[in-house]
């Protein structure tokens, strides 16, 4: 058996094989015993069907299996006897047939996984964000758990609709005088101001009187999600029964307690300002390992496989498509807005590719590594957090290699803890941070 090998440009390989005709002629004899020793054939005997009889009934089939026999052999001899470290599935190209009696040639093209050269991976300078709670968030938090907490009343005192009123409506909806899907309804509540419909419309209640109807001709936005009825005028045919407020309760001990049994209102003040910091601390940590990672990829130069990182950027793309078409987005918008971002697609996959085959390489050399241990109790946390049995979540993370992309995560969160014991940081308020690239 003989290997040459072809270096093309960037990572791609081409390796050529040569199977001696002695090797080519052990294998299908092989083939033919086993054929020989396992298919029924009428008026012989396993084992005892002579050969030309099994040449004539499956040559095609020994071939093919001879083929793939050969090449299996060939490819993982290619491999090794050139120290090569190939990446996904080689595309084999047969120069000739495989034949008895006569040499087999193919090749096979595939990329190699790159060198990787680790030139810093410590003394990274770090930004990170002070985490400041202004009274305000505090405050703001206060006033949405009022709101959650207030009351309905109808208004008692007779005048015109205006800003802030919950008005009870029967509306009907009309394009080019043909009833609009989904347009109408009745007794509806809604909040005026609260721009739960397109402009106009809860302006247009404004100034209404109880008792009183009108009609507001408006005009979907150009940008409307459902494309059908974008830019397009409607009309609307709206009555007013009733003007409701909204009784806010008193911001107390007693409300403190109701909300989260506290014991007063400065105990909510205290738990809601260690929730805020909670999460602030969280998105900090976040940005500083986002920000560690660029820092490694960008002092630490590494070529990329275009085949993994056209699968990688396929992967965005379709996560991106699912997230923006369940906000609304038409598959149509999406389209424009993929051809229109597609270098960024481009330069996440290369970033992400890189720092997969940098962590990668520092977990080997520090012998950083997650155990089957680490990852079930994982699983364990997020079954318990999630409130979903174990075996369901267990089944869930068995599928599609995802025990596989849950070690790689776990794997990372400790390279990155690594890479940080061996930076500084800089404390920065958050208007004075550079712009995170990735």
């Amino acid at each position: 058996m003989k290997a040459e090998i072809e270096k093309n440009e960037g990572l791609l390989r081409k390796v050529n094989i040569t199977i001696a005709q002695t090797d080519v002629n052990k294998a299908f004899a092989n083939v033919y015993e086993y054929i020989n020793n396992n298919v029924s054939i009428k008026g012989f005997r396993k084992g005892k069907v002579p050969k030309q009889k099994i040449k004539s009934l499956y040559s095609d089939k020994a071939r093919q299996d001879v083929a793939e026999n050969l090449v299996s052999k060939g490819y993982q001899f290619a491999i090794t006897e050139h120290a090569l470290q190939p990446i996904g599935q080689p595309h084999i190209h047969f120069n000739d047939k495989v034949e008895e009696d006569k040499d087999f040639s193919f090749s096979a093209e595939f990329e190699v996984k790159p060198e990787i050269n680790l030139k810093k991976t410590e003394g990274f300078e770090i930004e990170k964000e002070i985490i400041e709670i202004d009274s305000k968030e505090i405050e703001s938090v206060l006033e949405n758990i009022q709101k959650s907490n207030s009351i309905e009343s109808p208004l008692l005192i007779e005048r015109p609709a205006q800003m802030g009123d919950i008005a009870e409506i029967d509306f009907f909806g009309t394009i080019d005088n043909e009833p609009l899907d989904k347009g109408s309804a009745q007794n509806f509540k809604i909040e005026l101001g609260s721009k739960s419909f397109i402009e106009g419309f809860e302006e247009g209640i404004v100034g209404m009187a109880i008792g009183g109807e009108t009609n507001l001709h408006l005009k979907f936005p150009e940008e409307y999600q459902e494309k059908a009825i974008a830019g397009k005028p409607v009309n609307f045919k709206v009555k007013l029964h009733q003007l409701y407020k909204k009784d806010l309760p008193a911001l107390d001990d007693e409300l403190a307690k109701k909300v989260g049994d506290f014991e007063n209102v400065q105990a909510l003040k205290d738990a809601i300002k260690e929730d805020l910091e909670a999460r602030e601390k969280n998105r900090v940590e976040e940005d500083v390992k986002a920000r560690i990672i660029e820092a490694l990829v960008t002092e630490n130069p590494v070529e990329v496989p275009q085949k993994i990182k056209d699968n990688q950027k396929v992967q965005i793309i379709e996560d991106s498509r699912n997230k923006m078409q369940q906000q609304g987005m038409s598959s149509e918008d999406f389209e424009e807005y993929k051809k229109k971002w597609d270098h960024e697609f481009e330069d996440t996959a290369a970033f992400m590719v890189k720092s997969t085959f940098l962590i990668d390489e520092i977990a080997k050399n520090e012998n950083i590594f997650v155990s089957d241990d680490e990852v079930n109790k994982r699983i364990e946390m997020h079954s318990m957090q999630m409130g979903l049995p174990i075996e369901n979540l267990l089944k869930f993370y068995q599928e599609q290699n995802r025990i596989g992309n849950l070690r790689f995560q776990m794997t990372q969160e400790k390279v990155v803890e690594y890479l940080k014991s061996k930076s500084t940081f800089k404390e920065l308020k958050k208007d004075q941070l550079t712009e995170n690239k990735k």
